[in-house]
């Protein structure tokens, strides 16, 4: 066996980090590919569609909670998640005719999602696949690829592959049909890479609120409508790097009774992308304050950025530096949680 000398492995959170940095160029090449893929994604889709299905597992489930909001404002038509055991463990025969199927899966290797795909298309689903692996299992079974070619992730937890996610599915959004330019627009989109990469330069931010609370177990992150996704997505960086048990939950949620079990040690980050839903934000704020529950707003400045769904990416990676520089307070590697895999291979 050969010993690897302590001084030659890398930093912890380093590796986690150079991926973190990517994601400006990842996300410049992908805006480019937008149009192309909507043209894609028209001319497989079903006329009318019924309404659209996404299907996923971990970080994927995050962006297709983002895109679930996205594809129904845009087509005018019902779209929900997918729960693969009904095919996996129920042998559930649904008939998807007229329907659209989006599959995300960084890998394109997650047993489940695969087979819940494949008996959707054989239902009479048509099928996009969203993956960062073009050769992939996952990617045979659709009509339309959307290969978000974010590059090799080695880190554990998902940074860039999962925020070129995020922007697939407000390119896929924007193939069903219109959204407001306040929701999701294309020329605010290409303004999204600059900003990303100020978000990066600014990580210094999160050294304050991480040392105030690495000595917490646990916390929440709460958000409402496209910001609800990033809440998810930011307590599952936080919750996989730092072995803290973060709760993504919706504010409405939040208020519908689990605000009883919070406390002075049990903080809330709140997610506030403006929008429709920041007076949900701000009744929350005022509720915490008067109950004594710690908080913090993760709002970065985004000036530039004047669609929700742009802040949302944006707000994402503020959140993955936190989750990080969390982790190194309380002394864990986020480059290689334990205990924690790349691929999980559920069924």
């Amino acid at each position: 066996m050969t010993n690897i000398a302590p001084s030659t492995l890398p930093a912890p959170g380093s590796v986690m980090a150079a991926e973190m940095a990517e994601q400006p160029d990842v996300l410049r090449r992908l805006v480019a590919r937008l149009p192309e893929l909507g043209a894609a994604i028209r001319a497989a889709l079903p006329t009318p569609p019924h309404g659209a299905v996404l299907v996923a597992r971990g970080s994927s489930d995050n962006a297709a909670v983002f895109g679930r909001y996205l594809y129904e404002m845009a087509s005018g038509r019902p779209a929900g998640l997918a729960a693969p055991s009904l095919v996996t463990r129920y042998d559930a025969r649904t008939d998807h005719t007229g329907y659209l199927v989006t599959a995300l899966s960084q890998s394109g290797r997650t047993p489940e999602i695969v087979t819940a795909v494949r008996a959707a298309r054989e239902r009479g689903a048509r099928v996009v696949a969203v993956t960062n692996e073009a050769d992939s299992v996952l990617a045979a079974e659709a009509h339309v690829l959307v290969a978000t070619d974010a590059g090799t992730e080695v880190a554990v937890p998902a940074t860039k592959t999962v925020t070129a996610q995020f922007l697939a599915m407000i390119g896929i959004a924007l193939a069903l049909g219109p959204l407001p330019s306040t929701v999701a627009d294309l020329a605010d989109l290409a303004r999204l890479p600059e900003a990303v990469g100020r978000v990066l330069a600014g990580a210094a931010e999160c050294e304050v609120l991480a040392a105030d609370w690495a000595h917490h177990d646990r916390l929440v992150v709460a958000g409402r409508g496209l910001g609800g996704a990033v809440a998810l997505e930011g307590a599952l960086k936080i919750r996989e790097t730092s072995g803290v048990f973060a709760e993504g939950i919706s504010v409405a949620d939040l208020l519908h009774g689990p605000i009883a079990a919070l406390g002075d040690r049990v903080p809330v980050l709140l997610v506030d992308l403006g929008g429709p839903t920041a007076p949900d934000i701000a009744a929350l704020r005022a509720r915490l304050v008067a109950d004594g529950i710690p908080y913090s707003t993760v709002s970065p400045e985004l000036a530039d950025l004047h669609s929700e769904s742009a802040r949302a990416i944006a707000t994402t990676v503020h959140l993955q530096c936190l989750a990080r520089t969390f982790a190194l307070h309380r002394g864990a590697n986020p480059d290689a949680p334990v205990g924690l895999v790349k691929v999980t291979p559920t069924t």
